[in-house]
């Protein structure tokens, strides 16, 4: 019996510390740093791939919900690509194989004039799970919080 217990933990404890790995805070943050670079350039064949199946993404702003085929196929036909995505202040929050990052991402996008730009600030949460060896984002909610053009129009 003790043998048998013995072999069990043998077989699926390493497989726990492969999903795990993925999990690791600095793995993580430069897994989401991907993220928002491939949300930047467009990159589905990365996102097809990190996202999960059931993936869900609340906006605050133009959609309110938006899905795994969703978001790819926006991003396909999307040919503005943003000056820069940064993610910022992030606190990660974990229980047992799902992580949630939060904190704030700042985007620029290049105006009309191709070579002043604009800013926005969003506030997030992204949800990752570890599924087998590797890790998935199930879940993205983001918030506008500050906007250069509301910035300036106040002045």
């Amino acid at each position: 019996m003790l043998l048998r217990l013995c072999l069990l933990l043998c077989v699926f404890f390493p497989i726990n510390l492969l999903a795990a790995e993925c999990l690791q805070p600095s793995r993580l943050k430069a897994l989401d740093a991907q993220y928002e670079e491939a949300l930047r350039v467009g990159d589905v064949k990365f996102l097809h791939t990190l996202l999960a199946d059931d993936f869900v993404w609340v906006h605050n702003l133009e959609a309110d919900i938006e899905n795994k085929s969703g978001l790819l196929k926006r991003l396909k036909a999307d040919q503005e690509i943003a000056k820069a995505r940064n993610s910022h202040d992030i606190t990660l929050h974990a229980l047992g194989n799902t992580v949630v990052l939060s904190g704030l991402s700042s985007v620029d996008k290049y105006n009309t004039d191709g070579k002043t730009f604009r800013t926005s600030r969003y506030r997030f949460m992204r949800t990752y799970v570890a599924v087998k060896d590797q890790c998935k984002l199930l879940s993205v909610q983001t918030m506008k919080v500050w906007s250069s053009e509301s910035a300036s129009e106040v002045e």
